[in-house]
């Protein structure tokens, strides 16, 4: 373990949601505890209330440490290219998100009960990534479209972002979901969230551009 509170403080928090995301790929929200959680970690479950004060302040530090990693990934678009097609940055964007099913997952079933049940200053941590995210997303539109107006790019943004809060419910379904749609009678088309996303991001640029 690495020397010195910081660090010490650090490496836990990690470890609890590197504990927690793995959870959260097996189980439901409201069925893992933080017992479950430190049941996986290497110290006493009571200590992680040295760093969380509840189950959804673990969660919701996870979705922060989702959006830091896609908003490294936009910027690394930025870095990497000088300039792109709308089709190539449709492409390029969407597979950012095909490695985030975590973010898309909390993001579209339990947002609400993470951000009610958390602490402001937590919460202000959280935002503070969003916010970050959101100024990736620009930042990419800004060079590879200059010829957006600020107008066309914040339409973009107000589009884009409700429209991830709905990406994993229609690219994940349970059994249980499978078959009610089939006794209802309702066709079940199957996208990826490469696909939908893609699709998605090249309809609003062929609007703006």
């Amino acid at each position: 373990m690495p020397k010195g509170s910081e660090a010490l403080t650090n490496a836990r928090k990690e470890e609890i949601l590197n504990a927690c995301a793995a959870l959260y790929e097996t189980m439901g929200f409201r069925d893992i505890t933080i017992r479950d959680i430190g049941a996986r970690t290497s110290f006493t479950r009571t200590s992680i209330y040295n760093y969380f004060q509840t189950k959804e302040e673990i969660f919701l530090a996870l979705l922060q440490r989702e959006h830091e990693a896609w908003t490294a990934d936009l910027e690394e678009i930025v870095r990497q290219n000088e300039s792109l097609p709308a089709d190539a940055f449709a492409d390029r964007l969407a597979r950012t998100l095909e490695k985030r099913a975590c973010m898309l997952k909390l993001m579209s079933m339990n947002l609400y009960d993470m951000e009610v049940n958390s602490r402001l200053e937590n919460l202000v941590a959280f935002k503070l990534a969003y916010a970050g995210a959101l100024k990736a997303v620009r930042g990419c539109l800004e060079k590879f479209f200059p010829r957006m107006t600020a107008a066309e790019i914040q339409q973009f943004l107000y589009a884009f972002f409700p429209f991830l809060f709905g990406v994993y419910p229609y690219t994940s379904h349970t059994e249980k979901q499978q078959k009610a749609m089939e006794l209802a009678h309702v066709e079940i088309v199957r996208f990826s969230v490469c696909e939908i996303v893609r699709s998605f991001v090249l309809k609003m640029l062929s609007a703006s551009c």
